[in-house]
């Protein structure tokens, strides 16, 4: 009993810093996270925080394991949609996964750039990332079996344009209106228009859905 609760102290403790951390990236800037103001805004001493994180890249690595891994729980939150509409399903978590970003930049920028020098993921953080494409990867073949996609849509090739087109979109709002509130950026607003166009580079054709086939409920606007 007592090691259990030394245990859920430890955790608690662990969590407390990374809270704290944010809060000082974002007064801050991601890059300059200080374990001395941590430690001072924790009511503790650094040495006594170097018992939980060594280092700085400690707790980067371990924040950007904590919003990989929420940000895989919302793609696996919709994967049973999959089976019913893949396209949708692809359209939803992208939604959520838009508004959980612009709710936590602090964590999209540690996530989507790299701005602090000398940081790189460790094998264990850096898991639940390649676990998301994974999941993005069975999502676009669902769509070329259900017709909705053309078989490339599913190669290296195509995940890696969609994730080019969604990185740009979070970027973007991330670097030009940071405070937005989620679903209100003005790049953000602009998801449905991306969607659409990895969809229509890759719709299937005469043999599949019709041409104009939007991921979001009806027809696109007639060309000029």
């Amino acid at each position: 009993m007592r090691d259990d609760r030394r245990a859920r102290r430890h955790g608690q403790t662990i969590r407390e810093i990374l809270d704290v951390a944010i809060e000082v990236m974002t007064a801050e800037g991601v890059a300059a996270l200080s374990l001395s103001e941590v430690a001072r805004r924790m009511g503790m001493r650094p040495p006594s925080l170097y018992q939980y994180f060594p280092s700085r890249m400690a707790i980067y690595d371990a924040l950007f394991e904590r919003a990989v891994g929420q940000v895989l729980e919302i793609a696996e939150q919709h994967r049973d949609l999959i089976a019913e509409d893949p396209a949708g399903a692809i359209a939803a978590a992208q939604r959520a996964t838009f508004a959980w970003e612009e709710a936590n930049p602090v964590l999209a920028q540690l996530l989507h750039w790299r701005p602090v020098p000398g940081f790189t993921p460790s094998e264990r953080a850096y898991e639940p990332a390649v676990r998301q494409v994974e999941l993005l990867a069975e999502a676009l073949a669902a769509a070329v079996d259900a017709g909705q996609l053309a078989p490339a849509a599913a190669t290296e090739e195509g995940v890696a344009l969609y994730t080019v087109l969604m990185s740009g979109v979070i970027s973007q709002q991330l670097s030009n209106e940071p405070s937005a509130p989620a679903g209100q950026g003005r790049f953000t607003r602009l998801t449905p228009v991306a969607l659409d166009m990895f969809f229509r580079y890759y719709a299937p054709g005469e043999e599949g859905v019709p041409d104009d086939r939007v991921v979001h409920r009806g027809r696109a606007p007639a060309a000029s």
